[in-house]
């Protein structure tokens, strides 16, 4: 007569103790790290559509439509759409949690059901061997003291294994029953996103109608428009113009005060100090950390050659990005460096530029600026006010990066 558990049960054991440590580790931990994340991102979008819609409502307030308008616009329509994708996101994310909490539920009750038919063996064998003389007269049969203590140990170990066993299977529908439980409140979840996606895209559909309109109505002042756009690609050159004399004119004297060090170096590259050149690498170590220029804004123009929002057939190009922003916001240094020039610039105010070893953050469209030329600022100092526009119901910060003569897109420096 044998009386050891046998051994796939003990393996059954062993299965569901690892069974229920993947279930509170891979279960639990990473989804709700993947959710908090999808969480924050739709806030940032949800925060960014926000503010958005305020500059919009300042912008409408204009008696006569606006480029702005339809910029701002397709930065909300964009905006929505990567919300309405993270939505998509958190919904296959929940799927596949759905789907996965269903298999190991069904196998966590494949379990529990070998671990009941496994007890009931062991009732059933109780109830046969309860006769304690047959006990007794089965340890007094051992051929040696040491086998009687064995057949002894056995009958102790034997029922400590069925009372664990009886414990397990309690555990086993206790988790069962939390699991269902989670299971449900994810299908809940589920039906939540699903309507809060419906409403963004109903809200989606609206935007796209609104930007229409707009289009509409400006179509209708194209030779006015046109005119508009000369002449601010005419004050835009003017700026290129100034930056990149102003970005010679601080090259050729980095040559001069290098002396005989700097009479092999390039023609179009800084001839930098020790502290410089570790300020540039301090610069350019925080590519896609450097903060933004402003404390709120939304990217209302980007770098490059694009074609113009409302005039069909007609290109612009930018040397930086512009931010709009609320009327009185605060312009501030991405990153320390000393104040190479303030200029005065037609159509873009007063211009800020700030030299950090070969590179330059150029501000513009500043009034009240509180630098000078010569000044040393630290990162995220206050260096002026924003101008606000004085035929539209906008404030726009134009701002750039340049690495000696070579101008960057300043988007990918920012911090996200």
């Amino acid at each position: 007569m044998s009386v050891h558990p046998s051994l796939p049960t003990r393996n059954l054991m062993i299965r569901l103790l690892a069974l229920c440590l993947l279930w509170g580790m891979g279960l639990s931990v990473y989804p709700q790290d993947r959710k908090e994340q999808l969480q924050r991102e739709k806030s940032k979008l949800e925060e960014e559509i926000r503010y958005t819609n305020e500059l919009l409502e300042k912008t409408r307030r204009s008696k006569k439509a606006s480029v702005n308008e339809v910029v701002l616009l397709q930065n909300k329509i964009r905006k929505r759409e990567q919300l309405i994708s993270a939505y998509d996101r958190q919904l296959k994310s929940i799927e596949r949690d759905i789907m996965s909490a269903g298999n190991e539920i069904r196998r966590l009750e494949a379990e529990l059901q070998a671990l009941k038919e496994e007890y009931a063996r062991m009732i059933y064998y109780a109830q046969k061997n309860r006769n304690a003389y047959s006990r007794l007269m089965f340890i007094f049969s051992a051929e040696s003291f040491n086998q009687a203590y064995r057949r002894l140990k056995y009958f102790q170990q034997y029922s400590e294994y069925r009372r664990r066993q009886a414990e397990l299977i309690r555990e086993t529908e206790g988790e069962l029953t939390r699991r269902i439980s989670l299971l449900q409140g994810q299908r809940e979840e589920k039906t939540v996103i699903l309507e809060e996606e419906k409403d963004e895209r109903t809200k989606l559909q609206r935007e796209r109608q609104d930007k229409n309109q707009a289009l509409n109505t400006l179509k209708q002042q194209e030779k006015s428009l046109l005119q508009t756009l000369r002449e601010k690609e005419k004050a835009r050159q003017r700026l290129n113009q100034e930056i990149e004399r102003i970005i010679a004119e601080e090259i050729r004297k980095a040559r001069e005060a290098g002396g005989s060090r700097s009479k092999a170096a390039p023609s179009d590259v800084f001839e930098l100090t020790p502290e410089e050149l570790e300020l540039s690498a301090s610069f350019e170590n925080n590519h896609g950390k450097l903060p933004w220029p402003l404390e709120r804004g939304v990217i209302s123009g980007t770098f490059g050659e694009h074609d113009h929002p409302v005039l069909k057939g007609i290109k612009t190009r930018s040397n930086g990005v512009d931010m709009m922003t609320s009327g009185g916001a605060v312009a501030r240094a991405v990153f320390k460096g000393k104040v190479s020039r303030v200029m005065n610039v037609p159509r873009f105010n007063t211009v800020v530029i700030i030299r950090h070893g070969e590179y330059l953050s150029v501000y513009s469209n500043l009034i009240d600026v509180s630098v000078k030329m010569g000044d040393m600022v630290s990162t995220k100092q206050p260096i002026g006010r924003v101008a606000p526009s004085p035929d539209e119901e906008k404030t726009e910060l134009h701002f750039e990066i340049w690495k000696g003569k070579t101008v960057m897109n300043p988007e990918p420096w920012l911090a996200r």
